[in-house]
C-alpha cells in the first residue's frame, strides 16, 4: 500500500505539478513532506499527517520552514 501512494505522489510531482503555478506556502513542499512522511510512518500515518499540513495550506496561515517531526 506504502509503495502504491509513494508512486502516486510521484505521479503528481511529474505530470501535475509542473502544470500548476508554483504556490506552495512551506518548504519542503505539501508533496515532499507526503513522499517523507509515507517512507517513514508508513500509509496509514503518513496520510494522517499529509492531511494535516495539507489542511494548513491555506491564505490564513504564514507558511515558512515545516519540516516532518
Amino acid at each position: 500500500m506504502k509503495e502504491i501512494l509513494i508512486c502516486l505522489v510521484k505521479i503528481y510531482r511529474k505530470y501535475i505539478s509542473p502544470l500548476k503555478p508554483p504556490t506552495c506556502r512551506f518548504y519542503p513542499t505539501c508533496s515532499q513532506y507526503t513522499l517523507q512522511a509515507l517512507e517513514k510512518y508508513g500509509a496509514i500515518k503518513g496520510i494522517y499527517i499529509s492531511i494535516k499540513r495539507i489542511l494548513k495550506c491555506h491564505p490564513f496561515h504564514s507558511g515558512g520552514y515545516d519540516p516532518l517531526k
